[in-house]
């Protein structure tokens, strides 16, 4: 049996984030370079996306590729940008045909020109669709993003008392999404690597050991079990959350 089976789809996260980690250990296993690594990884992507479809997730942010991520030699850099446009071409016709709308978030002018010509070509193509929406995080780092959102909101002009957390929010890369319920990482490390750190405050956090290109279905559904055997407090103590469901069941005398 599937562990799509286990999944309570009325309590599905709307919005799921992954960082995708191991594929340079990955590689390193198999004897050969990194980058065979993110080249297997793409099928992780296509596994994910299913899997997100399949449960009912709505949106599905991936950690592409960071802003520390230039800092890698520029082998493996240009390597990674080349799998990219290529990807972004081939996934076109599966994008239309699982009505698939794609996004990106970052600090995309940066991009190489063929890089984010192709993106923003299948930006456009995918705009009508609508059963799920695949966000790629590329060019990003959450600090980057927080610093632009405060340069905006200087720009803006707005005075001490109109800086609220939903002013903010409307100036990061991620305004016209919720907020992820769910972060995965992979490959066993556990830490958040500077991504989405104003979006996750109240995120629950699944680290697994599977390295990124290993990462299936199953694997997809394994956290969602995971997540939806949590009791989400928001702060709250469970005398609290006992109350509200209370208050919400109880039926008024007639």
């Amino acid at each position: 049996m599937s562990l799509l089976d286990k999944i309570d789809h009325s309590r599905v996260p709307r919005h799921v984030a992954i960082i995708m980690d191991g594929n340079g250990r990955w590689a390193k296993s198999q004897g050969k370079e990194r980058i065979f690594g993110h080249s297997h990884g793409v099928e992780s992507v296509r596994a994910s996306l299913k899997a997100a479809t399949r449960s009912g997730v709505e949106y599905l942010t991936l950690y592409a590729f960071s802003t520390e991520n230039w800092n890698r030699p520029q082998e493996e850099v240009d390597a990674l940008m080349n799998l990219l446009v290529q990807t972004i071409v081939g996934e076109l016709p599966e994008l239309d045909e699982n009505e698939v709308r794609l996004h990106a978030i970052g600090d995309l002018e940066k991009l190489p020109f063929d890089c984010h010509n192709e993106l923003n070509r299948a930006i456009a193509h995918t705009s009508k669709h609508s059963r799920v929406n695949l966000i790629l995080a590329l060019n990003y780092s959450a600090r980057w993003e927080i610093t632009h959102a405060v340069k905006s909101i200087i720009a803006g002009g707005f005075g001490e008392d109109e800086i609220t957390d939903d002013l903010f929010a409307s100036k990061l890369s991620t305004a016209a999404f919720p907020d992820p319920e769910l972060l995965i990482r992979t490959s066993g490390e556990e830490r958040i690597s500077n991504f989405l750190l104003w979006q996750i405050a109240y995120a629950e956090l699944y680290f697994t050991p599977t390295l990124w290109p290993d990462f299936r279905e199953e694997d997809f559904f394994a956290a969602i079990v995971d997540f939806q055997s949590r009791e989400r407090r928001f702060g709250k103590t469970s005398e609290q959350i006992a109350s509200e469901i209370q208050s919400t069941t109880t039926t008024p005398e007639a």
